[in-house]
């Protein structure tokens, strides 16, 4: 995975009195867990000492994905958005990936999701309808036998998440037979590390690009977009 560069400031991508996105870079978690006792390095804390006030992240990011990261600068704000994202209300996240193989030009994937042993609630249902609409960019063949194929298959796709589930485009691309290049929990790892080699870097290739949501103070819609960064210019010439 590529390390994240904890000399470099966080980029900021909006602020105002009451929010404040970043561009989170692969590799950075958002916060503490146990999971991954040996990091030091956490967007929460790195944006508060950055700005020198408290933060609310309103959502997660998998470590391995980089992109659009949103908090709040006050708890009532972070309440709202909190509803708001648990809701799904006035919210739209898009998504750009990497994947194995070719898929269809485009679709829905509607299929039910298991919350995950650590994300259990005794009040909430144990599987969860979850539906995610995706759209082919691009298609590429890399020099790379694979499978019994003298090259490897990946595409391009566009990702919109309608409701919320965690891990739900990395679960949902598996599902499909399309799994995320880099990803360790739901793919292929000897794929992975030829994919890795090849290009040079090694990381999950899953960014979030664009988040839009009606503003929970003001009202007004707003959309807040992250360019995908310089490593995915390795893709132009697959």
């Amino acid at each position: 995975m590529r390390r994240v560069n904890a000399d470099a400031p966080l980029t900021i991508l909006y602020r105002d009195a009451h929010l404040i996105a970043i561009h989170k870079p692969p590799g950075l978690l958002v916060h503490r867990t146990g999971l991954d006792a040996g990091e030091t390095r956490f967007a929460v804390q790195w944006l508060r000492d950055q700005i020198g006030q408290p933060v609310w992240p309103a959502h997660r990011l998998d470590k391995g994905t980089s992109g659009v990261l949103l908090f709040a600068l006050d708890a009532a704000t972070a309440g709202q958005l909190g509803r708001a994202f648990e809701a799904g209300q006035g919210l739209q996240k898009t998504y750009h990936a990497i994947v194995r193989g070719w898929p269809a030009d485009g679709g829905l994937i509607d299929h039910p999701l298991r919350r995950m042993p650590d994300d259990m609630r005794t009040d909430r249902e144990e599987v969860q309808a979850a539906q995610t609409r995706f759209a082919t960019l691009a298609r590429y063949a890399l020099p790379l036998p694979y499978g019994g194929f003298p090259a490897t298959r990946c595409a391009l796709v566009e990702l919109q998440p309608l409701t919320g589930r965690r891990h739900q485009l990395r679960r949902h691309l598996k599902h499909i037979a399309h799994p995320i290049i880099g990803d360790a929990t739901h793919g292929k790892g000897l794929l992975n590390r030829a994919v890795a080699a090849w290009l040079g870097v090694q990381r999950l290739w899953l960014h979030a690009s664009g988040l839009a949501l009606v503003h929970p103070v003001s009202g007004h819609a707003l959309h807040i977009e992250a360019p995908r960064d310089d490593d995915w210019a390795r893709w132009a010439g697959a």
